[in-house]
């Protein structure tokens, strides 16, 4: 992967940070976009060095998408892989039916998905002369299940995996697109609501009803997004990784405080 480009959205915290990261150490250049988070955004293009840079975008324009991919083509003359991991949600119970309303669904799917389908045109050009051009699709489990923030995620999700298996069909053979669907991410967003203490005892609780005993963060989300970006998975597309430390397996197995597993 040494020497390769990868357009990295919602970079600059969270899951796409643990990306950078991730890829960073692989010896691939990375554009860190971000719409508001400029200092973390900036402080992370910093940290990973002359291989990376920070660029403003919001990439629910299209020809925002169109200047982001520019600005990798114009600063590192190629592009190889893209993490469409910029994402938003609106938090409301799933049995609120009125609390959601068409605008809420139109704005979540403009990030998920449309501006994720967006990024893809606008890079696809450049990544299919790439000899191992591969996109991953953050997606959720809620997409998977119909569960999560709210119904309008949920479908924004959903929308994102059908896509991903589209765009996998149409951009074969020259670029290989993937999706992952995590469960719950220990990211920083939880910190900052809940405080170090409140996030810590989430995090126990989840590991406590997962089979593997683990609340995966940022990074256990990060391996498999590089893992399908490597050439060595180049005959996978168009599939779907569920990263939820077991969750979904649900079937009155997973380790729970005192019980005994054998």
């Amino acid at each position: 992967m040494k020497g390769s480009v990868a357009i990295v959205t919602g970079g600059g915290t969270g899951i796409g940070a643990a990306v950078v990261r991730r890829l960073a150490r692989r010896g691939v250049s990375c554009v860190i976009n971000y719409a508001h988070s400029q200092a973390e955004a900036e402080a992370l293009a910093d940290e990973v060095g002359e291989g990376a840079i920070a660029v403003q975008a919001d990439i629910v324009e299209d020809a925002a998408c169109r200047a982001l991919a520019a600005a990798a083509q114009e600063r590192f003359g190629r592009i190889d892989f893209l993490v469409n991991n910029a994402g938003r949600t609106k938090h409301v119970a799933h049995e609120r039916l009125d609390g959601l309303e068409a605008e809420d669904f139109i704005d979540i799917y403009r990030l998920n998905t449309i501006a994720a389908f967006q990024m893809t045109r606008a890079a696809a050009a450049a990544m299919a002369e790439s000899p191992h051009g591969a996109v991953v699709n953050v997606a959720s489990v809620a997409g998977l299940h119909g569960i999560g923030s709210s119904i309008a995620y949920a479908a924004s999700k959903g929308a994102m995996l059908t896509m991903t298996q589209s765009l996998a069909r149409v951009l074969a053979p020259r670029i290989r697109v993937n999706a992952v669907a995590p469960g719950y991410v220990g990211t920083g967003w939880f910190e900052k609501a809940l405080g170090a203490e409140g996030k810590a005892a989430l995090d126990s609780r989840i590991a406590s009803m997962t089979p593997l005993a683990l609340a995966p963060q940022a990074e256990e989300i990060a391996g498999p997004i590089e893992m399908l970006l490597d050439p060595a998975t180049r005959a996978i597309t168009g599939e779907v990784w569920r990263v939820d430390a077991g969750a979904h397996l649900d079937v009155g197995l997973s380790r729970r405080p005192g019980r005994d597993m054998g």
